[in-house]
């Protein structure tokens, strides 16, 4: 679908220079001498490569849908992840880079939503928080309690995060797939 140049906005996919780009920041600029533009900051959804375009008002650019599907993971291997269609209970196989770092956070059963293009996968996006148990971390140290602090612990998938003094081993607790950081304790 073409749109004008100005039309462009933050998470908007669009193909451009054969390529598709999701666009990441926008500034509107006028300037003194000459017609408005858009300034685009695009990021390529398969490399992660950033790119500045400015898209002026005369200008089109064609607006890529992307197909969202949820799906359950099932189990991955050294380079690739498999999922099922919960709906149709298909199978697909994707590549592991393409979940990324996130990949440490996926869990039997857990429920990913995979966006394709043209049946092609391009993008798989976690749940913003999953429930990991705590295999190790530090003793509390007397006096630490007292002001806000964080001591080291290592997740039973082998991240390490920053918890508070009260985190002890064997506890769940809520973590961030973002950033891998400490949210909350998990409700019992």
């Amino acid at each position: 679908m073409k749109i004008s140049g100005v039309e462009v906005r933050p998470g908007m996919v669009l193909e451009h220079q054969n390529r598709l780009w999701v666009a990441i920041k926008i500034m509107h600029t006028k300037p003194g001498k000459g017609g408005a533009y858009m300034q685009v900051e695009l990021k390529d959804l398969r490399d992660g490569t950033k790119l500045n375009e400015r898209f002026r008002s005369a200008e089109s650019v064609e607006r890529v849908r992307l197909d969202d599907h949820d799906y359950q993971y099932l189990y991955g291997e050294d380079t690739s992840l498999t999922f099922m269609d919960s709906e149709t209970f298909e199978q697909i196989t994707i590549p592991r880079e393409l979940v990324g770092d996130q990949a440490v956070f996926l869990q039997d059963g857990m429920t990913v939503t995979i966006s394709s293009y043209e049946d092609s996968p391009i993008s798989v996006e976690l749940p913003e928080t999953v429930v990991c148990d705590i295999e190790e971390t530090d003793a509390v140290v007397k006096g630490q309690t007292a002001a806000s602090s964080y001591k080291p612990a290592r997740l039973s998938n082998g991240v390490r995060v920053m918890v508070p003094p009260h985190i002890s081993s064997g506890d769940r607790i809520v973590v961030s797939t973002a950033d891998s950081s400490y949210r909350e304790r998990a409700k019992a």
